[in-house]
């Protein structure tokens, strides 16, 4: 269960380390200081761009296109429901780039955990998984 919630806060820090709303962001410090740091700025964009492509072909691999939908759709409808039952509120900018930061962390937590839930829930591993 630990490796689950690993999984996704891995997602989450991706997200939240390449834009969120405060001034601690690859974007945003990538714009301010390119010209001094630029093999810095390229390192560290390269570092991310290698999770990303982790977590999206694992995504993809997993649950595929359709399936990203589906749960962004499913974690949307949660979203909604909340506001309905007013717990949550979109009138503030910050707060719901958060909340999509979180709803694309699910997304790809979820594409990259998927193999595993089916393999616990089913019993059965994926081809890539069977050792010969």
């Amino acid at each position: 269960m630990l490796g689950l919630f690993l999984r996704w806060l891995f997602a989450f820090a991706l997200i939240a380390l390449t834009y969120n709303p405060t001034p601690w962001n690859y974007v945003r410090w990538s714009t301010t200081h390119h010209e001094a740091r630029l093999s810095l700025v390229v390192f560290l964009g390269l570092l991310l761009l290698i999770g990303y492509i982790i977590y999206l072909r694992a995504t993809l691999r997993s649950i595929g296109a359709g399936g990203m939908l589906l749960v962004l759709a499913v974690v949307a409808s949660m979203l909604w429901v909340l506001r309905d039952y007013g717990v949550l509120r979109f009138d503030q900018a910050d707060v719901n780039l958060w909340l999509g930061i979180f709803a694309l962390s699910v997304v790809l937590g979820i594409g990259l955990n998927w193999s595993h839930a089916r393999r616990y829930l089913s019993g059965q591993q994926d081809m890539d998984d069977v050792d010969y």
